[in-house]
């Protein structure tokens, strides 16, 4: 072979290896386990102001950086179409992978079988879709196991018969009509309970209060409020002092810092701590495997067991949503 033949070999050889260094190098490629870290992943959250989902984001944001990534963390504040432009963005920016709360258990489908084309790979934190096969990973808490002990809770608290309301999640978010069954389940064993009022409060304080006080405006016999989470449960209290209602007992439903705090000062009778800080992490892991070696987690679905919060075990409370028992 001339030198010039050995020169220009050599010289494709270089270009081949540069193409195949570029090719972990968190494009969408990374998908199919390139072995190599890095790049970008994107993580989207439902609203930040919420304390669940800044810590849902803040924990899969220092996961991804310890293992190497940069890491963005955006808000659908539930609307799928601002969904949809985050994954449009994620696409164009060559993410690595997502980390995904969907907006909507059905409207969300069609933005994750996007980023999927686009092989970029997605994994699902605290709320499902009405589809498996979609997303790698669907990882959640288990609602139903946690509004069971919840409400055996709220009965232990509040007694066996009375008036009470029930604060009712976002309906397009499979976790409100699965706690919200799971407190039927139990409650309806004792027939002394009457639910006088059902309102949607969404997860939020603001509207949590706003609905407790038509509530109350209509039913001032109310015994009990039982809530989809702490936000609308603190905004139930919030409409209870104003009402100067005393002697109310209300549940929550997430492990809220505020949450913890209302515990200790006796205006909310417990909480259900969701693992969102051990699941988050999690589901970073398993990207970052897949991305690295391909692997995909044993299941598709994997929920997180909820641990009852009250006064007895509220000062092992040791951060936002961790506990040290």
């Amino acid at each position: 072979m001339s030198r010039k033949a050995i020169a220009a070999a050599l010289a494709l050889g270089i270009a081949a290896l540069a193409l195949t260094g570029c090719s972990g190098s968190g494009t969408g490629s990374n998908s199919t386990g390139s072995g190599k870290a890095g790049g970008l992943i994107t993580i989207v959250v439902n609203d930040p102001s919420n304390p669940y989902w800044l810590t849902e984001g803040n924990v899969a944001k220092q996961e991804a950086t310890d293992l190497g990534y940069k890491a963005s963390v955006q808000a659908s504040k539930g609307d799928v179409n601002t969904e949809s432009n985050i994954i449009d963005t994620a696409i164009a920016n060559h993410s690595a992978g997502i980390i995904l709360d969907p907006a909507n258990a059905s409207g969300s489908i069609g933005n994750i079988k996007r980023a999927m084309k686009a092989k970029i790979p997605v994994f699902l934190v605290n709320a499902e879709i009405n589809q498996t096969g979609v997303a790698l990973g669907q990882l959640v808490s288990n609602n139903a196991q946690g509004a069971a002990i919840g409400a055996q809770q709220w009965i232990k608290a509040a007694g066996t018969k009375g008036n009470y309301a029930e604060l009712y999640g976002l309906p397009s978010d499979n976790n409100a009509a699965t706690r919200a069954n799971g407190y039927q389940s139990v409650i309806s064993q004792y027939p002394g309970w009457v639910k006088v009022a059902q309102q949607t409060a969404n997860w939020d304080r603001a509207l949590g209060q706003q609905k407790m006080q038509s509530i109350l405006q209509a039913h001032p016999d109310v015994n009990a409020v039982i809530s989809g989470n702490d936000e609308m449960a603190l905004g139930a209290i919030a409409a209870l002092k104003q009402a100067g209602k005393t002697g109310v007992v209300v549940g929550g439903f997430d492990g809220s810092p505020d949450a913890v705090s209302a515990i200790k000062s006796g205006d909310l009778a417990y909480t259900v701590l969701q693992p969102v800080a051990t699941f988050a992490k999690k589901a970073v892991q398993e990207l970052d495997a897949y991305i690295k070696h391909g692997t995909k987690p044993k299941e598709e679905k994997q929920s997180f067991d909820c641990i009852l919060i009250t006064k007895a075990n509220v000062d092992k409370m040791t951060g936002p949503f961790t506990y040290s028992g």
